[in-house]
C-alpha cells in the first residue's frame, strides 16, 4: 500500500520529493489543471508504477519533462526543426 502525505509547498517539501523521485517513488503534483503523477522517467522501476497506479496501458505514451534542450538530446529522436522550436519557445510550453 502507498503511503500518503500532503506537503506544505517549501524547500524542505521539494528536498522530500527529490528524494522520493531519486528512489523510484511516485509524487502527485498540482499542475495548472489537474494533479500530475511524477516519476523518475529513467528508471523502467518508477514507470511501471505509474502504470500500475492509473490502471494504463503500457502502449499508452507518458510526457517527460526536461529542462533544456541539450538533456532532451541525450534521451529522444531529435528532429531538425526542434533546434528552431526549441530556440523559439523553450523556456516555456513546447511539447515535442
Amino acid at each position: 500500500m502507498c503511503e500518503t502525505k500532503r506537503l506544505a509547498v517549501n524547500e524542505t517539501s521539494i528536498k522530500t520529493c527529490a528524494d522520493l523521485l531519486n528512489r523510484n517513488e511516485l509524487v502527485a503534483i498540482p499542475t495548472e489543471t489537474v494533479y500530475g503523477l511524477a516519476a523518475n522517467a529513467l528508471s523502467v522501476e518508477a514507470v511501471k508504477k505509474i502504470f500500475a497506479v492509473k490502471g494504463r496501458p503500457l502502449i499508452d505514451p507518458l510526457i517527460t519533462h526536461f529542462p533544456n534542450l541539450a538533456l532532451a538530446e541525450r534521451h529522444i529522436y531529435k528532429p531538425k526543426i526542434l533546434d528552431e522550436l526549441s530556440d523559439a519557445f523553450w523556456p516555456g510550453p513546447l511539447t515535442v
